[in-house]
């Protein structure tokens, strides 16, 4: 136990200096790390009353709970209008560019009426190297240029890979490795797969854990001689190898509606996970085994038991909102330990930046929190403008020192920078 707090506690600290470092996009999901940490410094450490500067609102979103990613050109998010599931794309004064059609959206349907509202997208854009990818809720995977929103190509997933639509629709939104682009169709014919960025075409497809996808997106970890990917399925924490798509590992992992959501967090050689419904979060340690590798449990704790609003790992501690009894959550990284517990703005999504948290409660008011284990300190709070559908579930954002909120057709834009 000593040499695992040892190994944690210098893992503490190289997660520290990650957030060091210029970040001048946020081209993905939870960012360019996919941990929802952003470098971004010199933001407002107070708001007034009626919270910081709205620099602009644009609608056109359409319907969903898409996040954001940003370039340096433009803001990219995805929603689903008379039916049919597109991505958009704005400038930094929230003019909108361009529209680019996928194909059907998921609805409810008269099967599942008490879910109407959970209609839309729930993807966010992945954007790199000129392209834009983004999967569809109804399971097509689609390319674009990044600029003009011209179609490079689009892949039905369902079909190629012999998979089921998701009960509320695909989720997932899409990594890239390089050349190739990670998704997760869950069909007999490829649980995970890896499509040539170019062209859309198979590079390999692991078809061999005998699982379901769910609502999790994947991870790359580079660690010990091995580059895999990591993703929640509907039972299990998987691991595949990102060269060839063969499983390295899984370990047992769900709640009562099997459906994971949450994405992990890797920091050498740990791997995090959380899910909700009372089920709760595991910490796992990686160690290689001859050509596979093993994943050994740390701890478990049901205190925080994140169903979609994110978690976030700061300087050895892991902050989030907590679903079957909604509060915001601190646990030690090391030990699982519960450093604190506070009804915040109720559960919610986070990020990070600045030694800030930034917590969006899901009926609309947004908290500046001191980023601290003592105790939840809440230095400032506002309420979005009312209006829309749907809860507010898409994660907020903080890039180029503004804080970008979505929330059903309407993208908000807040400038959080200080003056100088």
């Amino acid at each position: 136990m000593k040499s695992c707090a040892r190994e944690l506690a210098l893992l503490a600290s190289v997660a520290a200096g990650i957030c060091l470092a210029a970040d001048p996009t946020w081209p993905q999901w939870r960012g360019p790390r996919r941990d929802d940490c952003s470098t971004e410094t010199g933001l407002l450490k107070q708001w007034p009353a009626g919270g910081p500067r709205l620099r602009w609102s644009a609608a056109g979103c359409g319907v969903g709970y898409s996040s954001v990613a940003v370039t340096k050109d433009l803001i990219y998010t995805a929603g689903t209008s008379n039916q049919v599931t597109f991505v958009v794309a704005f400038d930094h004064a929230g003019t909108p560019r361009w529209r680019s059609a996928i194909g059907p959206g998921w609805e409810a349907g008269t099967q599942m009426p008490w879910a109407a509202s959970y209609d839309g997208t729930r993807s966010t854009p992945t954007v790199d190297k000129g392209f834009v990818f983004q999967l569809s809720d109804c399971g097509l995977l689609a390319a674009f240029n990044a600029m003009d929103g011209s179609p490079v190509w689009s892949v039905d997933l369902l079909a190629r890979f012999d998979a089921p639509c998701l009960d509320y629709g695909f989720t997932e939104s899409v990594l890239v490795d390089g050349d190739r682009v990670i998704c997760c169709p869950g069909g007999r014919k490829g649980l995970m797969a890896a499509l040539d960025r170019k062209t859309g075409s198979t590079v390999w497809a692991a078809t061999n854990s005998g699982d379901a996808a769910s609502f999790s997106s994947p991870i790359l970890v580079e660690d010990q001689g091995f580059r895999q990917i990591v993703a929640l399925t509907e039972n299990h924490i998987i691991a595949v190898d990102a060269g060839a798509g063969r499983l390295l590992w899984r370990h047992p992992f769900t709640n009562e509606r099997k459906n994971n959501i949450s994405t992990p967090i890797y920091r050498k050689p740990y791997l995090f996970a959380s899910t909700g419904y009372g089920a709760g979060s595991v910490l796992l340690k990686l160690a290689p085994q001859g050509t596979d590798m093993t994943a050994t449990v740390v701890w478990t704790n049901a205190a925080l038991d994140n169903a979609h609003g994110g978690v976030v790992m700061v300087d050895g501690f892991l902050y989030g909102a907590s679903h079957r009894k909604p509060a915001w959550v601190c646990l030690e990284f090391e030990t699982g330990r519960e450093r604190y517990r506070d009804p915040g703005v109720g559960m919610g999504s986070i990020t990070y930046a600045d030694g800030m948290l930034f917590c969006l409660g899901e009926r609309g008011t947004v908290a500046l929190v001191k980023c601290m284990p003592a105790t939840y300190t809440e230095l400032a709070r506002f309420d979005l403008p009312k209006g829309g559908r749907g809860q507010f579930w898409a994660h907020p954002v903080v890039c180029g020192g503004r804080l970008y909120i979505r929330h059903d057709d309407r993208l908000f834009a807040y400038d959080i920078k200080e003056a100088k």
